[in-house]
């Protein structure tokens, strides 16, 4: 979830701003070598498929450098290797980072009693395209997929993960955008996260149930973002981000006793905080 949350905030500083008169061109923000940090509070689920919530810190960094951008999206490294046109983008470049759903803290007895898991280490790339000017000079629309491959000896796996997103302004100094997302599984992840063994049942005393969990569809989400700026221009100085978003567990991983017995299908997060762009 953390993974999730914090795409949403990197998202959020993506977004090409506005800024006071004399307004800048799409072409001369797109040139431009920029540098953003940003820090806040985020409200996450326990882990992936709990009804249980807590707070905790939430960072990013985005920039761009002579035309390859880069970004951070939770624990994930994005750069994108194809410089940006004018109306028209091809998004291409590597991921690299690491998968940290390993229920250390849990407030759930019957789940807190299942063993801890390991932070995997994931790497993969994204490829997409991207539309400007659909609605004004400085909208964005975006279609990307993204494939991440997990290592390691006992979770070896192949995720894929479509999204669509669109970013525009609602006046010089507040930027809005909507997301819509899936995930995709492999048997690998989905027995590492959701299938419970019997020995794993053993250790909760029968409370939760022997399951054998299968790859597919893992989640859909919804996302909503808002950045405002603090100093009258989001292309340089503070600003404030607030993000929230809905996803949905489907299919095995919905009916894994730690979601259907112990937990919730339908999960909440939101964040907010401050960030400044050099």
């Amino acid at each position: 979830m953390r993974h999730i949350l914090c795409a949403a905030l990197a998202a959020s500083l993506a977004a090409p701003a506005l800024a006071q008169a004399p307004m800048p061109s799409p072409e001369d923000i797109a040139s431009r070598d920029t540098f953003t940090l940003a820090g806040g509070a985020g409200f996450v689920p326990d882990y992936e498929g709990s009804n249980d919530y807590r707070i905790i810190p939430v960072a990013a960094i985005r920039g761009q450098y002579h035309g390859i951008s880069f970004s951070t999206r939770g624990s994930y490294l994005y750069v994108d290797v194809v410089p940006r046109s004018d109306k028209f983008d091809f998004d291409v470049g590597p991921i690299i980072g690491a998968r940290l759903n390993n229920r250390k803290k849990v407030d759930d007895e019957v789940v807190d009693l299942l063993p801890e898991l390991e932070n995997v280490f994931e790497a993969g790339g994204f490829a997409g395209v991207s539309l400007h000017g659909l609605t004004n000079p400085y909208d964005t629309l975006s279609f990307r997929l993204d494939v991440l491959h997990g290592f390691g000896s006992d979770h070896r796996w192949t995720n894929f993960n479509p999204n669509v997103e669109f970013s525009t302004p609602l006046s010089r100094t507040t930027y809005a955008g909507v997301s819509l997302g899936a995930e995709f599984a492999g048997n690998n992840y989905a027995d590492y996260y959701f299938s419970i063994t019997p020995t794993d049942s053993l250790a909760t005393g029968g409370l939760l149930p022997v399951y054998d969990a299968d790859g597919g569809m893992k989640n859909w989400k919804l996302g909503l973002l808002l950045n405002q700026s603090l100093t009258g221009d989001l292309l340089h100085g503070f600003s404030l981000f607030g993000v929230g978003q809905y996803s949905r567990l489907v299919g095995d991983f919905r009916d894994s006793p730690i979601v259907d017995d112990r937990g919730s299908a339908g999960q909440w997060l939101a964040a907010a905080g401050l960030a400044y762009t050099w």
